[in-house]
């Protein structure tokens, strides 16, 4: 793969490691922030540094945006839908793992649909997160019938993170809502009131240098179980990306796509 990268900072660092690692190549860096700072020298993949995608998009032959076979994008939560519909209306494919936008959601996907071309978002693409959604499904399905056993959950995660909760979190207690008859909808900000019996409290905490860590409780009166998912390091969410630009790009594919499309054939599903 020809790849770009919209942003530069840890994530993108590791992103181009890995992408290297694997034989890929790296056109392009769009970083306005790494412009500034000088820091555009030497990039181990020999890549075009950019202020802007626009000037990507006009960059010297061979290290442009038209010439990628995909774009990687992780950014901010303020700057994400401008990069995804800029990148839409070009048609050049885009995988994003950057957070808190999704509320945004439909109108990517009518820009996407109208545009002929394809999205694939993910709130986190640890291969590990990814099988704990369902591990934390099957549980939910599990505990459904005993009312005693009350649900909850808390994420941790670095104090530079932009967004709350997580989008892990969120993606966390769709799965297990989908599964649940008797629990309505997730609740994540502090509650200064008792939760209602169908409310999911799910609770965010921000702490130092902490990569990302997920817990979902089932608790009664007679016992705790609980299943948790601790990030070690960030390589994990760039090898899961990488795999998903791998799989948007294999075939020529139109739509919103996301890691469960990308993970289907290893469940025979």
């Amino acid at each position: 793969m020809k790849i770009a990268l919209v942003g530069y900072g840890k994530m993108g660092r590791l992103l181009e490691e890995r992408l290297l690692q694997k034989g890929h190549e790296v056109l392009a860096v769009i970083d306005p922030v790494m412009v500034a700072k000088a820091e555009a020298v030497d990039l181990p993949s020999g890549a075009a540094v950019y202020t802007s995608l626009a000037d990507a998009l006009k960059g010297a032959a061979g290290k442009s945006l038209k010439d990628v076979n995909a774009v990687i994008e992780f950014s901010h939560p303020d700057v994400v839908v401008e990069n995804l519909m800029f990148l839409i209306k070009e048609q050049i494919p885009v995988v994003t793992g950057t957070t808190g936008w999704h509320v945004k959601l439909p109108d990517v996907e009518k820009a996407v649909n109208a545009a002929s071309t394809s999205l694939l978002w993910s709130s986190n693409f640890s291969l590990g997160v990814n099988v704990f959604y369902r591990i934390a499904a099957c549980a939910a399905r599990l505990f459904d019938p005993f009312a005693e056993y009350d649900v909850a959950g808390l994420e941790t995660h670095h104090n530079k993170k932009a967004d709350a909760p997580s989008g892990t979190a969120k993606t966390l207690t769709e799965y297990v809502l989908s599964q649940m008859t008797r629990k309505k909808k997730a609740v994540f900000e502090t509650l200064e009131r008792k939760p209602e019996a169908d409310e999911i409290h799910y609770a965010s905490l921000r702490l130092g240098s902490v990569p990302g860590t997920h817990s979902l409780y089932f608790d009664s009166a007679a016992d705790t179980i609980e299943i948790t998912h601790t990030a070690r390091s960030r390589e994990g969410f760039a090898a899961g990306a990488v795999l998903a630009a791998q799989w948007l790009t294999g075939e020529k594919r139109t739509g919103i796509f996301n890691m469960e499309d990308v993970l289907k054939e290893y469940f025979d599903e």
